[in-house]
């Protein structure tokens, strides 16, 4: 199953975000694919908002990883970019599925450390305010996509 969504602006990738928000559990994996710009970063950002996390989101892209513990959960964001074709074990998995919501950019840079189940937000860009949301996620997700067309709707 895969849900298409057109966010019209940063507000609706965020509005988008913090609905699949209220419907993961601590434990849960977000994997998140586009292009640089398309929007990964606001994505994660509405997600920490409904999470209440209280300090600047921004990309972990030159850190790989940054954890927020101050909020309703604990959310982990990975952005794998700088680590394409890099097999070395730097202790990512400790928080890839942890307590918390993981959100991981670029996971095909680390598509070893993957689980298998996971949720998969594909941001394509279609103009200057426009971009396409893919939501798809594998057997364990499909409860969550069920419940998020009804939310859309």
């Amino acid at each position: 199953m895969t849900i298409e969504f057109i966010s019209k602006s940063r507000e609706d990738t965020k509005a988008l975000a913090a609905t699949i928000t209220a419907l993961l559990k601590s434990g849960d994996v977000v994997l998140l694919y586009g292009d640089l710009g398309a929007g990964k970063t606001t994505f994660v950002q509405g997600v920490a908002q409904k999470l209440q996390i209280i300090e600047r989101v921004n990309s972990p892209t030159f850190n790989i990883l940054k954890l927020y513990f101050k909020g309703k959960r604990n959310m982990f964001h990975i952005d794998a970019y700088r680590l394409e074709n890099n097999q070395e074990e730097i202790g990512l998995d400790e928080y890839i599925g942890a307590n918390g919501i993981t959100l991981i950019e670029w996971p095909n840079h680390i598509a070893h450390l993957l689980p298998k189940e996971h949720l998969k937000v594909t941001i394509t860009y279609v103009s200057l305010n426009e971009r396409l949301i893919k939501i798809s996620g594998t057997e364990a997700y499909l409860p969550i996509l069920k419940n998020l067309v009804e939310k859309l709707k």
